[in-house]
């Protein structure tokens, strides 16, 4: 489809390329900033949700293309939405305006058969083809409701990273997440039939995190969602005033919980996803804060002045912040539960002069904190981050350190020391197991970075290994 030899089309000069200019309607489109390596396919996946496509020229060389729809209504259908919600191709914007051009010619009449015969491939491919939609221009006839699954589920996906992924394609009303057949999976309602198609023609086969969290998204038989509680397993955007329902929200959909399993250092969203903000609300005992630093590095906390059991916790990057959340939402601390969310605020804001002393005293900046465990790339660190579990991984011990000292000490902060062993080819590390998850993270915030001797303080993480 890339064809140079265009009898009709040879560049610009014929081209309304001013935005002021008033071009009449044609069923000819002409693209604009296409990334320089794109595919056709890439180029199709903007223009099938409005119906068949006749014929596409990418001018690569020139970061262009044209397409030719089946009808001019289904040309101008596609033109309106976009105006509106301007499209993205690897997170550039692209620009999509009428041609000049009533029809597109080619010089290579077998080339161009060919063309047409993998752009009718790529539409019933795509599922993007309207029934009886040919010659029309109408929006696409299933349902704008996705079902979602996602596969070699490594990381945590939670509902708010699908909100985030997918309203980029359009305005996501409802989505209710389960587990079935041992797969995470989710119902997600567009308003629009059009954004699900896009949403779908973008993201199906996509990864959210690089090399993992597969996204298959098929249309659902439901043309629409009922919702009946706002959590963090379910949510309708247009009623604020939704019930959360059970303590356990899995339980009100019959279904269990999503299978997260231990997980090393994710990297960012993939690009086509975004990311999402590097602010966490944190809700239970302060303590639980510093629990925080094991899977990123704080940057600035803030307890609420009129909600002191609240505090905004800014991490260093939006990685580190949906890692945090998700494995520190529902951990229990001091007997309190911990609940966990992402922030709508993207930083903490230090107090203005003018601020109280006891305002001042709330927020504290720790950008420079020597406990900060991720300040070098490509730290072993990033590779030994675990849910919290009893059993302590405790690193940079001192030859001169006993195992009964290690126990003593921790037995002396009041926890109870099940089982304890050496590294047998490393002796500075070894494993610890307590009582339970709730005094391993208690222990954790109690004697990580504990002064060891003269120049050699402990470390202490959470471990995937038991004794």
């Amino acid at each position: 489809m890339n064809n140079s030899n265009l009898s009709t089309v040879d560049g610009t000069d014929r081209l309304c390329v001013s935005e002021r200019a008033q071009c009449v309607p044609s069923q000819v489109l002409h693209l604009r900033q296409l990334p320089a390596d794109v595919s056709e396919q890439e180029v199709l996946a903007l223009a099938l949700p409005f119906g068949r496509v006749s014929k596409l020229i990418t001018l690569k060389a020139k970061n262009q293309g044209f397409l030719e729809m089946a009808s001019e209504e289904a040309a101008v259908t596609m033109v309106n939405y976009y105006t509106s919600a301007p499209p993205t191709i690897r997170n550039q914007p692209i620009f999509i305006q009428y041609s000049t051009h009533r029809e597109l010619k080619t010089d290579n009449l077998t080339n161009q058969r060919m063309a047409l015969h993998a752009i009718n491939a790529a539409a019933v491919h795509s599922g993007n083809m309207a029934s009886g939609g040919e010659g029309r221009g109408l929006a696409p006839s299933q349902s704008p409701v996705l079902r979602i699954i996602v596969e070699n589920l490594f990381y945590p996906v939670t509902l708010e990273v699908l909100q985030q992924i997918f309203s980029k394609f359009g305005s996501v009303l409802k989505i209710i997440t389960f587990t079935r057949n041992n797969q995470f999976q989710a119902l997600l309602q567009f308003s629009d039939t059009v954004h699900a198609h896009h949403a779908k023609a973008s993201l199906d086969g996509q990864n959210i995190y690089n090399g993992c969290c597969t996204l298959r998204i098929d249309f659902s038989k439901l043309s629409a969602l009922n919702v009946k509680y706002n959590n963090d397993k379910s949510r309708d955007f247009t009623r604020a005033d939704l019930p959360t329902g059970e303590l356990d929200p899995a339980a009100a959909f019959g279904v269990a919980l999503p299978p997260y399993g231990a997980a090393a250092f994710p990297p960012t969203f993939h690009q086509h996803t975004g990311e999402t903000l590097p602010e966490l609300c944190a809700q239970g005992s302060v303590e639980s804060l510093l629990v925080a630093g094991v899977y990123g590095d704080v940057q600035r906390v803030k307890i609420l002045f009129n909600k002191k059991e609240n505090a905004l916790v800014q991490m260093s990057d939006a990685t580190q912040a949906q890692l945090a959340m998700s494995h520190l939402n529902g951990q229990r601390l001091h007997g309190n539960v911990i609940r966990v969310m992402l922030s709508k605020h993207p930083v903490v804001q230090l107090p203005r002069g003018g601020a109280g002393q006891e305002e001042q005293a709330l927020t504290r900046d720790f950008s420079g904190s020597a406990l900060h465990r991720f300040k070098k790339p490509g730290s072993k660190n990033f590779n030994n981050i675990f849910p919290p579990s009893a059993t302590l991984h405790l690193s940079n011990i001192p030859s001169s350190v006993s195992e009964d000292e290690l126990k003593d000490l921790f037995s002396s902060a009041g926890f109870t020391v099940k089982a304890f062993k050496f590294f047998q080819k490393d002796r500075k590390m070894a494993l610890m197991q307590l009582a339970s998850v709730e005094e391993a993270i208690e222990a954790l915030i109690a004697l990580h970075d504990h002064q060891l001797d003269h120049n050699q303080h402990l470390r202490v993480s959470f471990s995937k290994s038991t004794i």
